[in-house]
């Protein structure tokens, strides 16, 4: 797979050939930026613009936002179940323990339901 990399601060961004940023039609209102951070106002408003039905979200603010505004709603560890049930990822065990490791929370209790759910 080729990859472009720019540089974006002390990160280097990695993105796949096939991966496309779409800029927004107009600015994210002031309104939703008081309540949500711009990357879930973000995602929410490019949806709405582009009849995007489902959108990934993790903070339940974005999450109950996005559901209110008639989004189906999918959260990164309900990413990784489906990739794993669709055959597309041999285990989820360490893409959750990786992302935990970079800092993202979830609950262990929920980690051993969906683990187990999943068999691992």
């Amino acid at each position: 797979m080729s990859l472009t990399r720019a540089w974006r601060g002390a990160y280097v961004a990695i993105a796949p050939t096939w991966l496309r940023v779409e800029p927004l039609s107009s600015p994210l209102s002031p309104l939703i930026l008081a309540s949500l951070d711009s990357g879930e106002a973000a995602v929410i408003q490019l949806a709405l613009e582009q009849n995007i039905v489902r959108v990934c979200l993790d903070e339940l603010k974005g999450r109950r936002a996005a559901a209110a505004a008639g989004l189906q709603v999918i959260g990164s560890l309900g990413m990784i179940i489906r990739a794993k049930t669709l055959g597309l990822i041999p285990e989820a065990r360490l893409l959750i323990e990786k992302a935990m490791s970079e800092g993202v929370f979830y609950h262990p209790n929920l980690v051993q339901q969906v683990l187990n759910a999943l068999g691992e």
